[in-house]
């Protein structure tokens, strides 16, 4: 399991001026990622039991467990920052800001969800929020946000972007290709392993000769860092400090997340590989959620009456999304023939 220190990989020697000590969060800041995180929650727990239901089709990856890294990463993000990632998206949007009834329409393939009920689970996307996928392909969001960061650099701003993919698609090809060039043209690209540990259900030890991820890019001259991922505070420190480096011209980075789901893979992966005795002792001793409610409840600016009334209006909001999604039509079928690339010669 993962531990709070944080390693970081130098491939480079360098001197570093001596850094000021962030700014601690107050319990306004608190506040929002607690509520960012108990949205992402009950989202996916009500996401799975439409999914039982069979409101929602295909395949279904939930992000219980893992809400802390995108909750935390985003909070360091400017507007004109990019994010992509891969089919476990729908935290994601919510962390994006997206309406909460658009992503559960687009779940169950709704006309008025944010792909038209097209994307489904796996590929949504917004370019008006600067999201960029859900993308099915293991692997895919790598290259795809390296050519987003290229775009960056070519119009010469100081945007960043967020790439994200799992411990299994760390092993892709198209990773170790992507690190190479994102070093050689010094994008503004993080790379975000989100390492819960099984990938589609073997485990990080049987599939991986090196299992330090953040290492992946020494090899590129790219620096890494190892982060818990089941703390927010952790990642948006470590991810404040990845933005800034990027923006600052200084190329890549590669942000190791240490987190762990408690689902399956997708909700069609029963987790027999794992007992339930190890899902139960990371909920009692590493929930990111309950974590954050500890910071809070101690100092004594909230209290428990608060909190529940919170997660009291959080799952009002889950519940309107659930039945927003179940009122809205089906897509016209002439949606089939729009969003679609036509070749210059049809």
């Amino acid at each position: 399991m993962a531990t709070a220190a944080r390693k970081t990989a130098k491939p480079t020697a360098s001197k570093k001026a001596p850094k000021k000590a962030p700014k601690a969060p107050n319990t306004e800041e608190l506040l929002g990622y607690y509520r960012e995180m108990l949205l992402i929650r009950r989202f996916e727990e009500r996401a799975g039991q439409l999914y039982g239901m069979g409101l929602i089709g295909g395949f279904c990856h939930l992000y219980i467990g893992q809400e802390a890294v995108v909750v935390g990463m985003q909070s360091t993000l400017g507007t004109h920052d990019k994010v992509i990632t891969t089919y476990r998206d729908h935290a994601h949007m919510l962390a994006a800001g997206m309406d909460p009834k658009g992503v559960m329409a687009e779940l169950t393939g709704r006309a008025d969800g944010l792909s038209k009920g097209k994307g489904g689970s796996m590929h949504m996307f917004s370019s008006e929020k600067n999201f960029y996928g859900g993308h099915g392909i293991v692997g895919a969001s790598v290259p795809l946000g390296a050519g987003l960061a290229f775009a960056q650099k070519y119009q010469d701003t100081d945007g960043v972007v967020l790439a994200y993919f799992g411990d299994g698609a760390s092993n892709q090809g198209q990773v170790a290709e992507t690190f190479n060039m994102a070093r050689l043209w010094s994008l503004p690209v993080i790379f975000i392993i989100e390492n819960n540990q099984y990938a589609m259900g073997t485990s990080v030890a049987r599939s991986s000769a090196q299992t330090e991820l953040y290492l992946r890019g020494a090899s590129y001259d790219i620096p890494g860092e190892q982060v818990d991922g089941m703390d927010v505070l952790a990642v948006k420190k470590a991810g404040a400090a990845a933005v800034a480096r990027c923006r600052a011209g200084k190329g890549p980075m590669i942000l190791e997340m240490k987190t762990y789901r408690y689902r399956g893979h997708s909700m069609s992966d029963p987790a027999k590989y794992r007992t339930r005795e190890e899902v139960q002792k990371v909920r009692e001793e590493r929930d990111p959620i309950d974590h954050l409610r500890a910071i809070i409840l101690k100092r004594k600016g909230v209290d428990e009456a608060a909190l529940k009334e919170m997660d009291g209006e959080i799952k009002q909001i889950v519940t309107a999304a659930a039945e927003f999604a179940q009122a809205s039509p089906e897509p016209d079928p002439a949606e089939l023939y729009t969003d679609i690339v036509k070749s210059v010669n049809a």
